[in-house]
């Protein structure tokens, strides 16, 4: 039986909505904001309230009321609260540049360091010079805007007309609105300033209390709240290499002449999207060689050891296929092992927090035993390979042997390739440490950024609904357990490995969206996985589709969509 509903307008004129928050019932008057229920129903969230799931959907706190709806209010403490969060401060920090510098433009790069890094651009295309100065001045008027208090109003219009007033406004790239093709838009504006964003903002400046800009390398760095917890600042970590991997990206991209989405699709209509596939592939190749260059030229003498890790669905199987033939180009003949193999029996695995098997915990492996086999393949002793055998839960053995020669490196891949505990005895000169992951080529436009999650999570989506029979729900609803594991066992090693390998490619979205959009308007709409592929679909929606008959067997992208000429 529900509870019995709260009333606070006994009136003809209410509404009834069902706050998932507490499980209560309460009857609203309609057209009230979200802003105003929260405070009517006497709600209190650990961290301050940013933004409301309504019927599953994101909405921001000014949207009114005017039918049954569950509402469920957020703070940045969640996924999506912190998005809002971080957009919001976006908008504050672009009205601040242009309100200190006209003619220069905010630009969001990417996600580095647990921030976001970004950059000044002139409206002549030109980068603006970043100085302590400079950083000082926009801080002073970030801080300025903050403690006023501006609203953020939400305003939606034709598009013609919103077209108009960016480029008068702005004199800003307005392509992504122009390929869309939806008849209005909508965007938001603090006083006189505009912008666009593709989700919810916070009500208003005032919302904003933890934040912080600083110099990085030749731009600057948004840092952000904790996301555990959002009353404190999100701490800093190295990631110079990482870094390097984003700039050499960009400067593919200017050899593509595209730097977001809009020209990706102006160029797609102008039947160009098979220059760009071959084009990208070919910048993968050549990178893949000049990796297989790197081990076997590694100053020192060739390594021994490949090890290869990175997070779900980077490609990191493809990138090993691949690396294998550009060794056998120079001469090197690898052999493939892989860590699964070396699980501990079932009933010797570590379990989580819920009692579960915690088949990601790096003493899932027997170590021991994986340690000791490396050690006697340097020394030059043949071993015999274990097999893994996951019906039963049991390591076997089927007679494959394995002596190492000069001219044989062993290729490891695996969630823990990189961690330093996995051979803390075996000299680093005998390694060589890879990366692999899909990170973000392309933004949406210049403050809207593409998160290095999404690709990934569409790849999967597509491949566990392909290849394992899960349905697109189902995937979403394991995504924060794979992504635990991730933070935990793969993050904190990046900077370990050698060399970086961006396995994302700048048309993928356009081919991977023809296959996700149908799997993802299989989730039901009343359930707590909706939201996420909602706002997947959304996102889908920004890009032009491209056929994929261009795309070769060997590609990245075929690991997902079917057609590789692989074996997987």
């Amino acid at each position: 039986m529900p509870k019995e509903n709260k009333n606070f307008k006994c009136m003809e004129n209410t509404v009834t909505i069902y706050c998932k928050n507490d499980k209560q019932y309460y009857d609203i008057q309609r057209g009230t904001a979200l802003l105003d229920v929260y405070h009517q129903i006497g709600l209190h969230l650990p961290y301050p309230v940013v933004a409301a799931r309504v019927n599953y959907k994101i909405q921001d706190l000014t949207f009114l009321v005017y039918k049954p709806k569950d509402i469920e209010f957020v703070d940045a403490s969640c996924p999506e609260g912190m998005r809002c969060y971080v957009r919001t401060l976006e908008m504050v920090m672009a009205y601040a540049v242009r309100s200190l510098y006209p003619r220069t433009d905010l630009r969001v790069e990417h996600p580095i360091s647990r921030g976001y890094y970004c950059t000044l651009r002139n409206f002549d295309g030109s980068y603006m010079p970043i100085t302590e100065e400079v950083i000082t001045a926009i801080d002073a008027k970030m801080r300025e805007f903050i403690a006023a208090d501006k609203p953020i109003i939400t305003e939606e219009k034709q598009t013609k007309e919103v077209i108009r007033l960016f480029k008068e406004c702005h004199d800003a790239e307005t392509t992504l609105f122009e390929t869309l093709g939806n008849p209005y838009c909508r965007y938001f504006r603090i006083d006189d300033f505009i912008d666009y964003y593709t989700s919810a903002l916070m009500p208003s400046t005032g919302y904003l209390n933890v934040y912080k800009i600083e110099s990085y390398h030749e731009g600057i760095l948004l840092r952000i709240p904790n996301r555990k917890d959002p009353t404190k600042l999100e701490e800093t970590c190295n990631q110079d290499k990482m870094f390097e991997i984003f700039n050499e990206y960009t400067a593919w991209n200017k050899l593509l002449k595209i730097s977001n989405v809009g020209e990706f699709n102006k160029a797609c209509k102008g039947n160009k999207s098979f220059e760009m596939i071959k084009l990208s592939e070919a910048l993968h190749e050549k990178k893949i060689g000049q990796i297989a260059d790197m081990i076997v030229n590694k100053p020192g003498g060739m390594p021994k050891f490949v090890l290869i890790s990175g997070p779900s669905s980077s490609g990191k199987t493809t990138f090993s296929k691949r690396l294998t033939i550009q060794m056998l180009v120079n001469g090197i003949r690898p052999v493939v092992l892989s860590m699964d193999n070396y699980f501990v029996n079932r009933e010797d695995t570590p379990k989580d927090e819920n009692g579960d098997w915690d088949f990601e915990h790096i003493e899932a492996l027997d170590l021991p035993y994986f340690r000791q086999q490396v050690a006697d393949l340097l020394e030059g002793k043949e071993i015999e390979l274990p097999s893994f055998n996951f019906e039963t839960g049991k390591r076997e053995f089927k007679g494959d042997k394995l002596q190492l020669k000069d001219d044989t490196v062993v290729i490891l891949e695996g969630l823990h390739a990189l961690n330093p505990q996995l051979l803390p005895n075996t000299p680093r000169d005998k390694m060589f440490k890879i990366y692999v992951s899909s990170l973000t080529t392309v933004n949406l436009d210049n403050h809207n950024w593409i998160p290095t999650t999404d690709v990934r999570l569409i790849r999967r989506i597509v491949r566990d609904f392909r290849y394992r029979g899960y349905s697109a729900r189902e995937t979403i609803a394991r995504c924060p357990s794979v992504r635990r594991g991730e933070e935990k066992w793969i993050y904190p090693f990046q900077e370990e490995a050698d060399a970086m390998f961006n396995s994302s490619l700048l048309f993928e979205l356009a081919v991977l969206k023809r296959h996700a959009e149908p799997i993802l308007a299989d989730v039901p709409k009343y359930c707590d996985e909706y939201a996420e592929a909602h706002r997947l679909h959304k996102f889908l929606s920004y890009f032009e589709s491209i056929p994929e008959k261009e795309i070769p067997p060997t590609s990245f992208l075929r690991e997902f969509v079917g057609g590789s000429s692989f074996r997987y």
